[in-house]
């Protein structure tokens, strides 16, 4: 039998050097968020109580719990989810199904691509006057939820477009060719075998909106107010703006406690998003193709 040419041998050594030279990539990339994690868990995990995650904040922010900041967050990112999913889906279902490949299209993907690269404290300026001033709505969850909304608007588009652009043509001809509409296609076809890549956009946005500041500092979130909110015109702590406040505003704070609140936010992200990424998965495991 005949052994290994050397083309045959080079070309081993060449993936052998780019799968190490790969790996070492995605080490160096991991290495910091594991870092982080654990300086957080070392630090902020002996906070970590049923205490801390269900009493309110007390003598000045310096003792207590997180819990009306833990609820805050958690109305902030539903309802801006409930805002920007829905007008997400269905402006990408138009740009992708529906609009025309002239100009005017062009120039709405160029800005919803410029729009996903505003600073978060224009969206925040946007807001105050969109939301807070013009509308009404006053410094409320309602307020900082749609700036939340508009803010993330873009990745939603995004990412349900380019889902929407991978279910394959065919699958579309094969539907019109018996007789089904357009809108019957996209409602039986094309959304189910793209649904995957909508809850990734989803994801990032649960993963931004959680932890933005300055959109709800001055649309909606406030610097102490130990109790729930009742209504989407109230207003409400927030994590972000908790550990923002207990690390810069507050005095004589315990060194542990920002560090507390931190590893209670990434936990609740993190949790969000293997939630999401569950249903995906089983999703994805009764995708047909």
């Amino acid at each position: 039998m005949f052994g290994p040419t050397a083309r045959t041998v080079q070309d081993q050594l060449v993936e052998r050097r780019v799968r190490v030279g790969l790996g070492l990539v995605t080490a160096v990339l991991v290495l910091p968020v594991v870092l982080i994690l654990g300086v957080l868990v070392v630090k902020g995990g002996p906070m970590i109580s049923m205490e801390f995650l269900f009493s309110d904040p007390t003598n000045g922010m310096t003792e207590g719990g997180i819990f009306p900041a833990l609820i805050g967050t958690v109305w902030l990112v539903g309802f801006a989810l409930l805002f920007s999913v829905p007008v997400g889906i269905a402006a990408a279902l138009y740009l992708s199904e529906y609009a025309p490949d002239n100009w005017v299209t062009r120039a709405i993907n160029l800005a919803i691509i410029n729009l996903a690269g505003v600073p978060s404290i224009v969206h925040a300026l946007f807001g105050l006057g969109a939301f807070v001033l013009f509308a009404g709505f006053g410094t409320s969850i309602l307020a900082a939820s749609l700036t939340l909304a508009v803010m993330t608007l873009p990745v939603v588009i995004v990412a349900t477009r380019e889902s929407l652009q991978a279910v394959p043509m065919e699958f579309r001809e094969a539907c019109w060719s018996m007789g089904a509409t357009r809108w019957q296609t996209i409602w039986r076809i094309v959304l189910p075998n793209s649904i995957t890549g909508i809850l990734t956009g989803v994801i990032l946005e649960v993963s931004r909106t959680a932890g933005e500041t300055a959109p709800i500092m001055f649309t909606g979130a406030a610097f102490f107010l130990p109790f729930l909110p009742e209504s989407v015109w109230d207003q409400t702590m927030a994590m972000s703006l908790h550990l923002f406040v207990v690390s810069t505003q507050v005095p004589d704070v315990p060194e542990a406690l920002p560090y507390g609140v931190a590893l209670v936010m990434i936990l609740m992200v993190l949790t969000m998003n293997a939630l999401s990424i569950g249903f995906r998965m089983w999703l994805r495991g009764r995708r047909k193709w």
